[in-house]
């Protein structure tokens, strides 16, 4: 297949590595909330009702922020069946996924898990079939202080100190036809402006997120964010964009090449959004979040009429193999090589739901193959994202063309410890070097990878760890080149550490 290389500088820099975009999901679809985060009577359930195991594998995943509660869930959801006594709470017909919403678990709980698990909440508002009222109220219950009527009420309900969430959703997924309450573009776009007015008369430190079109294939995309943004752009600071990739809707080549229809998608939105500052003649940036990203195969979905009225139902629950975690994983690179304009990435969902962790009700909870490359990067991009550039042999695909067979990012932080994140999309073993031309000599090099002889193989309750990462002898150092030969179907970390 030949060889890749990469030059990096630290003179060249994406920017820095913004925490946020190591996010997470968590939607009331599925079992991901019941069965997932919280089950009352389990084994590993605190008093709360949280298992204590999701929130431990929710650690080592290194997930910084969690989007919450939806999703097209949001868009029929009344915040405030989810405050309060459990036992008052009213159950309800969830109309997104035809399900039985009994609001055992709502905003108190959903608080309580994150201060768990170390992470930030980005909160979605109903703009379905609610609108600026009941997103004002909500953001009184939780970010005002006391004396008046929601934050009292939220003192009442046993939390004196304001919640102080900063990031909102303005809506979710509104020119979606599935949507509950959608929206045109106009319609949108002027209510947007308008909750967003509201919202920050009550808190104006928040940070807010307007909608932008459901996903890159949408007839609206790129005419919705444009219309949509000559409304509210002055009032938001993000706009969002969602996408997944299908493992089995078209070639192989090309689902391990999805990384690139990312790329696109993040430079589309992000010409659009700056498109519209020109037009407006203003100098602000807008950022991107891209706040629902993953691998889901959803040809193989029926849609939400294919869905019988049930509780917590099992649906969606992708089995992921070696190659779901190489996709992942050059997903993540791709983000972090567009650090300098995407500001929040959430990876959808975190439990059961097309997820990295995956329970059964009163059994064990387990990593995925695609828990690993979050992790791992999580863990290791620390500092500034470096400027790569690469060359390597291209691979032939149908819907990109010829595609290179490497994916990589690299960053540095202030301690001279450098992270090379690489994926090989190829089949054959593929050697890299990389030039650190103007960096320090390095040691203690190490190589991490997430692989397998059988890219089809698969983590299952009964073989939890059947695919981990694992460390690789061979990678070092010649003068100022690095080196290492990265496996066929891979996901890996290079690190070294600079003099």
């Amino acid at each position: 297949m030949g060889s890749a290389k990469l030059t990096l500088d630290p003179a060249f820099e994406v920017g820095p590595v913004e925490r946020r975009l190591f996010g997470s999901f968590v939607e009331h679809m599925g079992r991901c909330v019941y069965t997932g985060v919280f089950e009352p009577g389990h084994p590993e359930a605190d008093g709360d009702g949280l298992r204590r195991d999701v929130i431990e594998l929710t650690r080592e995943m290194g997930v910084t922020a969690v989007r919450y509660p939806g999703g097209n869930f949001v868009s029929n959801y009344d915040w405030e069946d989810g405050v309060g006594p459990s036992a008052d709470r009213p159950t309800r017909l969830d109309l997104a996924w035809r399900q039985i919403e009994t609001n055992a678990f709502g905003l108190g709980e959903f608080m309580t898990w994150l201060r768990e698990v170390d992470a930030e909440p980005v909160m979605a508002v109903n703009l379905g079939t609610r609108g600026v009222r009941a997103a004002r109220d909500l953001l009184e219950y939780t970010n005002f202080p006391g004396g008046t009527r929601w934050s009292d009420l939220r003192i009442k309900h046993g939390t004196r100190e304001p919640y102080g969430i900063k990031v909102w959703c303005l809506g979710n997924e509104m020119d979606g036809p599935w949507q509950i309450g959608g929206k045109t573009a106009e319609e949108y776009g002027r209510l947007a402006l308008e909750t967003a007015k509201a919202m920050r008369r009550v808190d104006p430190s928040i940070e807010l997120v307007a909608c932008g079109s459901s996903n890159p294939h949408m007839p609206t995309f790129g005419s919705w964010e444009a219309t949509v943004l000559e409304h509210c752009y002055d009032q938001v600071d993000y706009i969002s964009t969602h996408a997944y990739y299908d493992a089995v809707g078209g070639d192989r080549a090309s689902f391990l090449a999805s990384a690139v229809q990312m790329e696109r998608q993040i430079h589309d939105v992000i010409s659009t959004a700056d498109h519209v500052a020109a037009k407006l003649g203003s100098r602000k940036r807008l950022k991107l979040s891209f706040d629902e990203w993953n691998v889901w195969s959803q040809s193989l979905f029926g849609g939400e009429q294919s869905l019988d009225w049930e509780q917590a139902p099992r649906i969606i629950e992708e089995d992921y193999d070696v190659a779901g975690a190489a996709v992942v994983g050059s997903l993540l690179i791709t983000l972090l090589n567009n650090a300098d304009r995407v500001g929040i990435a959430c990876q959808a969902q975190l439990a059961n739901v097309i997820a990295p962790i995956r329970t059964e009700p009163g059994g064990p909870a387990w990593r995925q193959t695609i828990f690993h490359p979050f992790a791992l990067t999580a863990a290791h991009a620390r500092g500034r994202v470096l400027r790569v550039q690469a060359t390597a042999p291209n691979m032939p695909t149908e819907e990109f063309g010829e595609v290179p067979v490497l994916a990589a990012a690299a960053t540095l932080d202030d301690e001279r410890r450098l992270s090379v994140f690489a994926v090989n999309r190829g089949d054959e073993p593929l050697p890299l070097e990389i030039d650190l031309r103007g960096l320090p000599r390095g040691t203690d090099i190490s190589h991490i990878t997430v692989a397998d002889a059988d890219t089809a193989a698969r983590n299952t309750e009964r073989e939890p760890r059947r695919v981990e990462p694992r460390a690789l002898d061979g990678a070092v150092i010649d003068g100022d080149r690095l080196k290492a030969v990265l496996p066929p179907i891979s996901f890996n970390v290079l690190k070294a550490q600079l003099g």
